[in-house]
């Protein structure tokens, strides 16, 4: 549908005006043309932009879905058997590519589209990709039943099973494990998307949701699971234990420090001052990422090569959301020493920063009645990103310690937050990769430039003679 458009095309080919029928007019008007994938039987229609979830009153999709079934399951066992090597073999040819004139293996694994979880697969692909994290998930050992017919099986969940059973970081860890291992072109999360409708009521059913709001509770959730116990040991203390991750652990989000707070976790000093009597107001707020707004003066620009007026930049983020402010009307400060409410100014300083910096761009904004989508580019460095200028106490940094590398960005497609396509641009080894669900494709430092991020993560530079590399 967002790659090469081929089903796409036939709708537009059929949207053919018959002024001379008007009844066909009429007809034409109720018409939705849809697809069905094949794999994974879910449906589209293209007038509607959207996945279809309901059916019809005879039940004709699901007469389809049954009939495609009876196919896959026919009994013709010796031709299955010869397409499947066929696939084999065409899938291992498409996972070889050509770099530096020699052959390698492409090795990355996509995943499986359930209906529109395009927002969780771009998360989920990205978070693959920052190493130092999803190495961490990668060594924890197999959650295991020890009781009764099950004991030494892994735990699978089904909708029998109580909400006592289900583990968010067994299910992310063993998502995690089936990336990067080149044993299949896709991989179906039906298993860990089980376990995120249990314990996160917000993304249940199959509507389109913000990335950017999963990844919060994504890591929330995983960080509030990881202060539990795990076979008996406390995830404190296995985090202790790795030191590369123990010297930046003080930064604490709800409770003890886990692996989720170790890596992305900061923390803010917002400064308030009254206008009035000049009191001034300092208080320290830990960030798992930064939402910037995207300036005003740059909300009118669609598209990249456009010239009316300079081109927003991530700085210009990343200073609106750092320079002084003065607070309106709506958000007056309750002065202790006036005892009342007082005009002021805000202004925010980064206290500590994260080993990976998480930006956010708040591309999505409320009107009187619907949530617009601001499509303005917004250029961003691939390599660094210095945060010294936005940092409290900057001489107490060392020269390369503020400096930022990109490893990946997730990209929002479409007008609407309800509707639309994600994607994820990510780096693994030196070469980047785009994931489109469970197509992945390699690509280059010029198309991931282009991109009109959405979310973007950075991970700190370590210093040259640093033995420790994220």
């Amino acid at each position: 549908r967002y790659v090469n458009g081929h089903a796409k095309k036939h709708y537009e080919d059929a949207q053919i005006p018959m002024t001379n029928h008007k009844k066909t007019e009429k007809q034409e008007k109720v018409q939705h043309t849809v697809c069905m994938d094949c794999s994974s039987y879910s449906t589209y229609c293209y007038r509607c932009d959207d996945f279809v979830v309901n059916d019809t009153k005879l039940g004709l999709v699901q007469k389809v879905r049954e009939h495609l079934q009876n196919l896959e399951n026919s009994a013709f066992t010796s031709d299955r058997h010869r397409k499947r090597k066929l696939l084999e073999n065409s899938s291992l040819n498409s996972k070889l590519l050509k770099v530096n004139g020699s052959t390698t293996a492409l090795c990355a694994t996509g995943l499986r589209n359930l209906g529109n979880t395009c927002f969780m697969n771009a998360i989920l692909q990205s978070l693959s990709n920052i190493q130092q994290f999803c190495c961490y998930f990668k060594e924890l050992p197999a959650v295991e039943l020890r009781n009764g017919k099950t004991a030494g099986r892994r735990t699978y969940h089904t909708r029998s099973q109580g909400d006592n059973n289900v583990s968010l970081v067994e299910e992310f860890r063993k998502t995690l494990c089936a990336l990067w291992q080149g044993s299949q072109t896709a991989f179906s999360p039906e298993s860990l998307f089980y376990v995120v409708w249990k314990i996160m009521p917000n993304f249940r059913g199959y509507q389109q949701q913000d990335a950017h709001e999963f990844m919060r509770y994504l890591l929330d959730h995983l960080h509030l699971e990881l202060q539990g116990g795990f076979n008996g040991v406390s995830r404190s203390v296995i985090l202790q234990e790795n030191s590369s991750l123990s010297a930046s652990s003080k930064c604490c989000i709800n409770g003890a420090s886990t692996v989720v707070t170790a890596i992305f976790g900061g923390i803010l000093q917002n400064e308030v001052n009254c206008l009035i009597c000049g009191t001034e107001s300092r208080k320290f707020d830990p960030f798992l990422d930064l939402s910037l707004d995207i300036p005003s003066q740059f909300r009118n620009k669609r598209a990249k090569n456009q010239e009316n007026g300079p081109m927003c930049t991530l700085r210009d983020c990343l200073r609106s959301f750092t320079d002084l402010e003065e607070l309106d009307e709506t958000e007056l400060y309750m002065c202790h020493k006036c005892k009342k409410k007082q005009k002021s100014t805000k202004k925010f300083w980064i206290q500590k920063l994260p080993k990976v910096l998480c930006l956010h761009l708040k591309r999505f904004h409320w009107t009187a009645y619907l949530r617009n989508k601001v499509d303005t580019y917004v250029e961003f460095p691939l390599r660094g990103l210095d945060m010294k200028c936005y940092l409290l106490e900057p001489e107490n940094s060392g020269p390369e310690s503020c400096l930022y590398d990109l490893a990946a960005v997730v990209v929002h497609h479409g007008s609407g937050v309800g509707s639309g396509h994600y994607t994820a641009y990510a780096a693994h080894e030196g070469r980047w990769f785009h994931f489109n669900d469970s197509t992945v494709t390699l690509t280059d430092e010029e198309t991931v430039v282009k991109a009109k991020a959405y979310i973007l993560f950075y991970v700190e530079r370590q210093a040259k003679s640093g033995s420790d590399k994220l």
